[in-house]
């Protein structure tokens, strides 16, 4: 990488800034309404101190609230080492918009702290953690109708249970505390199928774009996903469930899988189940016995491929490795993981983006519905499940003593029986509503890009979406 290339390239904030230019560009908005959902509205840095191993450490940590057209705000908590006010409210930025275009009734928030997990004792997380909640949760930026974190990278259910815990310390009357977080453990009012969210999201997306043939067309590809060759960047929590449904359900194939210590390569296909078990085990890809393997990992993003997920960091697809990038699609699983310089490139050699504001929607979706089951205080199926199923068993006897009546000799598939008999459970409900709504926000967003001659990738179509409807929302407040 030369040192122009260095000067041209934006940076995460500035490649959301420069994607929103674009966008706004092509609409009719009033400069001062324009301004008002750029900016994000408030970050707030706390700075506090734990006793930890006989001293006091002091944390830095953010939480950004970009825009407030609908409250709640949501976003996740990152833990990382590289987390800054920038990142911060750039993913802020990108959560408002998420939010719009999959029409979860929130604005965009995010949070940080400057921390690596890793280094740390589970107990010692803990204090850290609270004493982070804390801070927030005083000042309102933890609240259920206010501000609802979620986890994000380095984060997860222990996190988000330690948090939940602490507000309810903290407002101990509050009948709907456990609704001030999402994506807590389930059996502490969380919801079914959501750890596994956004990466079923990535493939409900997949699958909804394969529907489209002229979509696909595009891509310069054929066909459905069966045995389509994949390669995943970063097997964390997205990385691994889209890999995993795509290959066990949609019969793709995973070639490659870059981790931080290398990459894994077999073009006859990878078990993500046994990769990520051996990742587990020995703490990263190395060794691992079924593959070939390549210690520059960063390079195997530049193999053949039909479709390519990076699942990890924002700016790895960027001016110094576009060009030489030769998948003729890629899902966006991660936040911002191609610079706006990397777009412009793939995009002038006829590669199609599905974009991370809708591709990695799946997390904050199902957030939503385990938002709204803490606010109902019941269970998604609890009323209707039984009812269900006694009605499928009347369709089911009925059959049955027609085959018998008529001596017509015939029988129901024990198969159809069973699948038609069970009744929809959480688990259920939370993937239907999460297929419903990645199928109904990509039809949004596919409907701009064919429609209008100014629009040439799904990454434009999916700002104009949701920009347009964040700007009717604060019309409607009167703004």
């Amino acid at each position: 990488m030369t040192a122009h290339d260095t000067i041209k390239e934006p940076s995460f904030r500035e490649s959301v800034d420069l994607m929103f230019n674009r966008a706004v560009a092509l609409m009719d908005l009033s400069p001062g309404l324009e301004e008002k959902i750029r900016v994000c509205n408030a970050t707030y840095t706390v700075r506090f101190g734990v006793r930890l191993r006989g001293a006091i450490h002091t944390f830095t940590g953010y939480r950004s609230v970009h825009s407030e057209h609908m409250e709640p705000v949501k976003g996740g908590i990152r833990y990382a080492l590289a987390v800054n006010q920038d990142e911060v409210e750039a993913l802020a930025a990108l959560m408002t918009y998420k939010c719009a275009l999959v029409e979860a009734p929130f604005g965009g928030s995010k949070g940080g702290l400057c921390i690596d997990p890793r280094e740390w004792d589970e107990h010692e997380l803990e204090l850290i953690t609270r004493r982070f909640a804390y801070e927030l949760i005083k000042r309102d930026l933890i609240n259920p109708a206010q501000n609802v974190p979620a986890p994000d990278m380095g984060t997860g259910e222990r996190e988000m249970a330690w948090m939940a815990d602490q507000y309810k310390r903290m407002n101990t009357t509050d009948i709907n505390g456990a609704a001030c977080v999402t994506g807590k453990p389930p059996n502490s009012g969380g919801i079914a199928g959501r750890v596994e969210a956004t990466g079923r999201g990535v493939q409900y997306a997949l699958q909804e774009f394969f529907r489209y043939s002229e979509d696909v067309a595009a891509a310069n590809l054929s066909g459905s996903l069966k045995g389509k060759r994949i390669i995943v960047q970063g097997l964390g929590n997205v990385g691994f469930h889209a890999a995993k449904f795509l290959s066990e359900e949609d019969g793709a194939l995973i070639t490659g899988i870059i981790e931080r210590d290398g990459a894994l390569h077999n073009e006859k296909g990878l078990d993500v189940e046994a990769v990520r078990a051996w990742i587990v085990k020995h703490g990263g890809i190395t060794g691992y016995p079924d593959a070939s393997h390549q210690a520059d990992g960063p390079t195997l993003l530049e193999a053949e491929c039909d479709i390519l997920i990076p699942a990890a960091l924002e700016g790895v697809i960027n001016l110094s490795n576009a060009d030489r990038i030769k998948a003729p699609l890629i899902i966006e699983a991660a936040n911002g993981p191609i610079t706006a310089g990397a777009d412009d490139i793939l995009r002038e050699k006829g590669c199609v983006i599905i974009p991370d504001m809708y591709a990695n929607a799946g997390g904050v979706t199902v957030s939503y519905f385990e938002w709204v089951k803490n606010l109902s205080h019941i269970r998604f199926g609890r009323m209707q499940r039984r009812a269900e199923e006694s009605r499928h068993q009347l369709v089911v006897d009925e059959l049955e003593r027609l085959s018998a009546d008529k001596g017509l000799g015939w029988e129901i598939s024990p198969n159809f029986k069973e699948r038609y008999l069970r009744g929809a459970g959480e688990l259920e409900l939370v993937r239907s509503g999460l297929d419903d709504t990645m199928r109904a926000a990509y039809q949004a967003m596919r409907e701009v890009w064919h429609s209008r001659d100014d629009v040439h990738d799904l990454r434009t179509a999916a700002y104009l979406v949701s920009i347009r409807k964040v700007a009717d929302s604060y019309r409607a407040k009167g703004l």
